[in-house]
């Protein structure tokens, strides 16, 4: 949500009607099916998402997914465009190649990682803008460097999900990057990966003379900071601090700072 939030902020010209038709395509077919696909598979037992306890999938909800990916193709192909639906077919192929037993593209660390940070990152910026403009996006300079932004957003962001699964995913066959990169790798990458991701929003509001919007940015990027740290350190003492309940924190932190800055963005663009 944060990033279809900020390409709309970021879009010059668009109409209601397909920025609330591109918003409820993604947000109740294409990743509620995507979240579905991925747990009929892994059938977990621990802690997943936003669920402490998730309920064990059935045939039903496979069904249901494959039901929610043609409705999400077909309603964009006849109610936004064929370019459109073309993104989004390619977001639920990258979708289920990371997932299926197959292919299982997420048990590979880096190979994972990469197709995550670019599906959810600058894909999604791409997909989201194509759709809410209903319009190609111009490759210029300031689009480059706002999606290279979005995906070092989630390059930073994805490791902290994976740190409370390290045995879990182990155990399922599955190395993350997180496993790989240990408690205290985990996050200085991500504070790494962070860093460069604000350098790229500053020179993307630098390119397009806004960058008041980018100090607007630093503002809400201080409640994530003081959390991120203050879970970095427990976490130091004790490796016990890299569990579910804080994860979740982090990741409501962080959603609820960057979903009220883009809309304060999209409040001083349009």
């Amino acid at each position: 949500m944060p990033i279809f939030i900020l390409a709309l902020s970021q879009a010059i010209d668009f109409k209601i009607f397909y920025a609330i038709t591109t918003f409820l395509i993604i947000h109740l077919l294409v990743y509620p099916a995507s979240n579905g696909y991925n747990s009929y598979i892994d059938r977990d037992e621990t802690p997943i998402g936003g669920l402490e306890k998730p309920p064990m999938p059935t045939k039903a909800l496979f069904h249901l997914t494959l039901l929610m990916d043609l409705l999400a193709v077909s309603f964009s192909f006849f109610l936004i465009n064929k370019l459109f639906s073309v993104c989004v077919f390619a977001y639920i192929l990258a979708s289920r190649a990371y997932s299926s037993k197959q292919i299982r593209l997420k048990k590979y660390p880096i190979i994972g990682f990469l197709i995550v940070v670019v599906f959810q990152g600058a894909f999604t910026f791409l997909m989201c803008s194509i759709g809410i403009t209903n319009s190609e996006l111009t490759f210029n300079s300031a689009n480059i460097y706002i999606m290279i932004a979005c995906s070092l957003q989630i390059a930073g962001a994805y490791p902290l999900t994976q740190i409370y699964q390290h045995k879990e995913d182990y155990a399922d066959g599955v190395i993350t990057l997180s496993y790989k990169l240990g408690y205290k790798g985990t996050f200085i990458f991500t504070a790494l990966m962070f860093g460069i991701c604000n350098l790229f929003y500053f020179l993307y509001f630098k390119e397009i003379e806004k960058i008041n919007q980018f100090y607007t940015l630093q503002a809400f990027f201080i409640p994530i900071l003081i959390f991120f740290f203050y879970w970095f350190f427990k976490v130091i003492k004790n490796n016990s601090a890299a569990n579910f309940k804080n994860t979740m924190r982090m990741n409501t932190i962080a959603t609820i700072c960057m979903n009220s800055c883009f809309i304060i963005l999209y409040l001083l663009n349009h």
